[in-house]
């Protein structure tokens, strides 16, 4: 129906989560008309450096376009306090909470024998590095609940259990499956100050 690079820039769009045809039109469109040529160059330039110029923190695996991201630049903050996630982008969603004042670590996924997913394939070392080095005292477990979650702490807690760091979690509320990204402020705050400490 319509010509093949307008057909083109519609399929990518419906790349994007929660973007079907319509919605895909309508953006593909708007670009056409509504966007100026320093509007596309600069959309453009915005698509590439996140390809070229995104990379790891070297310490805690957010993303960041510099050395060290925005929260391990960052040293007045509590090194006790260590949080431990999925993805890099759980950390932005937390910092908008802005009630926790210590340190992340990304795990870069959860254990998951099913999928083929073992110890090996997160960043487990570097979580168990940084919290010898940095004399971590309570590691938080911030994800979504789930059988990958319950098996990716319980094996953190064992490799930790002659330690006497307290490994704890945020409490229920967080529908079991649900993605971080829909769940509101409030109940997340609410589920990390209500943490519970993880047991044997």
């Amino acid at each position: 129906m319509f010509p093949k690079c307008i057909n083109d820039l519609i399929d990518s769009f419906k790349k994007f989560p929660g973007v079907g045809q319509k919605s895909a039109e309508r953006m593909a469109f708007s670009l056409l008309y509504d966007f100026d040529d320093d509007d596309i160059e600069a959309f453009n330039n915005s698509i590439s450096s996140v390809k070229n110029d995104i990379k790891e923190c070297k310490i805690c695996n957010c993303i960041t376009d510099q050395e060290l991201c925005f929260v391990c630049s960052d040293k007045g903050r509590n090194k006790d306090e260590l949080i431990v996630v999925e993805n890099a982008k759980d950390v932005f969603l937390l910092e908008k909470i802005g009630s926790f004042t210590g340190y992340y670590h990304v795990l870069g996924g959860l254990i998951s024998p099913f999928d083929d997913i073992g110890p090996n394939d997160i960043d487990l070392k570097g979580l168990f590095e940084r919290v010898k080095r940095d004399n971590v005292k309570e590691i938080i477990f911030v994800t979504k609940s789930g059988i990958e979650a319950d098996t990716t702490i319980l094996y953190i807690k064992k490799s930790l259990d002659d330690s006497d760091i307290v490994i704890s979690r945020i409490a229920n509320g967080i529908p079991i499956g649900a993605d971080m990204d829909y769940i509101d402020s409030l109940t997340l705050e609410s589920a990390f100050k209500n943490r519970k400490e993880v047991l044997d």
